[in-house]
């Protein structure tokens, strides 16, 4: 018997929650799709033997992709919030994100095709908005609200001065 996480996300897609778990399982480490379950019956959204929840991973959280249709589309209110090491990582991801579909937004944010949020955010510019040096932060911060993909260069002189 599959053990079941206690506390898991539970993200809301339209139709393509196996679709979308595939590709968070081919972008991100840590990251697979572990079940597809079947709708025993029919449903409001679908029917009896279409794919109703996926259990998926990103980055080792537990989730669960719901097909349960256009009733509640995705909005900012939930992220998933990635902190990555270098620029070259940052790049990676937010190019696999927006290059598949995906649509830039500002401050290091973007959506992917299923429209769930994602913040690729370098932990340099978590360091730095987050220092007591506040007005080196503000800097910092101040450089950020500029961008769309985070520069870690960039950020990194707005802090230094």
């Amino acid at each position: 018997m599959t053990r079941i996480a206690r506390n898991t996300i539970c993200i809301w897609f339209d139709r393509d929650a196996e679709e979308a778990a595939r590709f968070y399982a081919r972008t991100f480490p840590d990251s697979s799709v572990d079940a597809v379950h079947l709708a025993p019956g029919d449903y409001p959204s679908g029917k009896q033997g279409d794919v109703l929840t996926v259990e998926f991973t990103v980055l080792g959280i537990p989730c669960i992709g719901l097909n349960g249709g256009p009733v509640f589309p995705q909005s900012e209110a939930f992220s998933f919030q990635i902190a990555t090491e270098d620029q070259a990582e940052t790049d990676r991801y937010w190019d696999a994100i927006v290059g598949n579909g995906g649509m830039e937004s500002q401050c290091g944010w973007c959506k992917d095709r299923w429209g769930v949020s994602w913040q690729i955010t370098p932990v340099a510019l978590i360091k730095a908005y987050t220092s007591p040096d506040r007005a080196a932060a503000k800097r910092a911060y101040e450089a950020m609200m500029t961008m769309g993909k985070i520069d870690i260069v960039a950020i990194e002189a707005a802090f230094r001065g």
